[in-house]
């Protein structure tokens, strides 16, 4: 029955609003809004709902990945748009914060207004 179902993911923020102009604006990306939810609109198809919600407590987890093919470039990029990338113990980021730990890809890790973990990881 879902075999077909062509499945998509979502994720709460607490301001509608502010998640629309920092993944639409700072990030660039395609997004629309309808009957009050927001839309990613992500390369390859790969929509993702966006919903406000009561109570919200942002996520402790990386909820959306970005690969790229150079991690410092867009490092830089995002970091000239605002982008503030998060320090975490243990995971030897360097100055402008990407990990090149032995154990994956190099990645940096931000936050969008609401608090949610995001990354982009060079590929």
């Amino acid at each position: 029955m879902l075999t077909t179902s062509k499945a998509f993911s979502g994720f709460a923020v607490d301001d509608l609003e502010k998640a629309r102009a920092f993944y639409g604006g700072t990030l660039g990306l395609d997004v629309s809004e309808e009957n009050g939810l927001l839309t990613l609109h992500l390369a390859g198809g790969r929509d993702t709902l966006v919903y406000p919600r009561p109570g919200f407590e942002p996520a402790t987890y990386t909820i959306l990945n970005f690969p790229v093919e150079d991690i410092d470039a867009a490092v830089a990029e995002l970091a000239a748009r605002g982008v503030e990338f998060e320090r975490y113990d243990g995971f030897g980021q360097e100055a402008n914060g990407v990990s090149r730990n032995a154990g994956g890809p190099p990645i940096a890790w931000f936050k969008d207004p609401a608090g949610n973990i995001l990354a982009i990881l060079e590929m």
